[in-house]
């Protein structure tokens, strides 16, 4: 009757089982003083006890056993089940801006840095499941591609299609910034974030990095930049073959890691630089550990009471005790 999962609500009860030894030697000092002396010279002649005489402690027993059932039913056995809820009490909304100019197919990393970027920028969202994400785009020039949302297959299948040639060809960094910090102006949740990715220098686009920043600022919206590219040279397309295909050659890696690092320290953000896949994967574990969404756990315990198989137990036992002095050892009543 009691298993692995059963818990005692009240097991103070239990002491009270100290009694069942001393009301053991009770009942065998008390039958000592009431049974008669009778001093003989000799047993012969006398017959050995009989079966009910030999039972007669059954009854005291039957008691004892009760008695225990009844100190356990006390105690209140109980199981318990345990239903978790929990509540996001702190929000981040996240916009990626990632770069798609066309040095983002250098294969220093590997295939290339844009679908190496996709890889790690889709487990990243997968580890955001309480907040909400967006995308932005750039390179000449930027436009949002997912307006923020909670919902992530949305997000995700949105990052599988974005690809080189949507955009006309460039780094405007500031531009990527912008529309990034205007997706999140409008933003309630407590914590805004940008996560902005380039592999080149500002070289396109009306809108500055620092102005764009300073629009960051203003908006509380903190940001990342993370620098995308080996150091040295790197294979990269540095023409177009005749049948529209890229032409690869080594090219100089140039990342404006000044101006990245102007960025994030104007918003209270980090720069990171990227060198491989390995690195650009520690980068985004990095600030997944950094932006933690706070979550309220709510435990709800329901239990379920026990304790009425032992009452049944013990009034069971006392009724066969009972039987028993009114059949079988009445006569010694």
């Amino acid at each position: 009757m009691i298993g692995s999962d059963i818990q005692f609500a009240n097991p103070e009860f239990f002491w009270l089982l100290l009694l069942l030894p001393v009301a053991l030697l009770w009942f065998f000092f008390k039958r000592n003083k009431q049974g008669a002396s009778l001093k003989i010279s000799s047993t012969k002649g006398f017959s050995a006890p009989s079966l009910l005489t030999r039972m007669r402690p059954l009854s005291l027993a039957l008691r004892l056993l009760a008695l225990a059932a009844i100190i356990t039913a006390m105690a209140r056995p109980q199981t318990e089940d345990i239903s978790t809820r929990t509540k996001t009490t702190k929000g981040i909304d996240i916009v990626m801006a990632i770069d798609v100019s066309s040095s983002m197919l250098a294969r220093d990393l590997k295939p290339n840095r844009l679908s190496a970027l996709k890889e790690v920028a889709s487990d990243f969202i997968g580890k955001r499941p309480n907040d909400r994400i967006g995308l932005v785009v750039y390179a000449g020039e930027s436009y949002t591609k997912t307006p923020i949302t909670s919902d992530k297959a949305i997000v995700q299948n949105a990052l599988k299609e974005i690809s080189y040639g949507q955009l006309s060809d460039g780094t405007a960094i500031g531009m990527g910034l912008a529309t990034s910090v205007n997706r999140l102006k409008e933003s309630k949740a407590i914590s805004k974030v940008i996560i902005l990715l380039t592999d080149g220098v500002n070289n396109a686009g009306f809108i500055e990095p620092q102005t764009a920043a300073d629009l960051a600022l203003e908006y509380d919206i903190k940001t990342y930049t993370i620098g995308l590219g080996t150091n040295g040279n790197a294979l990269s397309p540095i023409g177009y073959n005749a049948d529209g295909s890229f032409r690869y050659g080594m090219r100089q890696v140039e990342i404006d890691e000044e101006l990245l690092q102007d960025i994030a320290d104007a918003t209270g953000g980090q720069y990171f630089r990227a060198t491989d896949n390995d690195s650009l994967e520690e980068i985004y574990e990095e600030i997944n550990k950094l932006e933690k969404t706070e979550i309220e756990e709510f435990k709800y315990y329901r239990y379920e009471e026990k304790f009425r198989p032992w009452v049944l137990l013990a009034g069971g036992l006392l009724l066969l005790e009972w039987i028993f002095r009114l059949t079988l050892f009445r006569s010694f009543i």
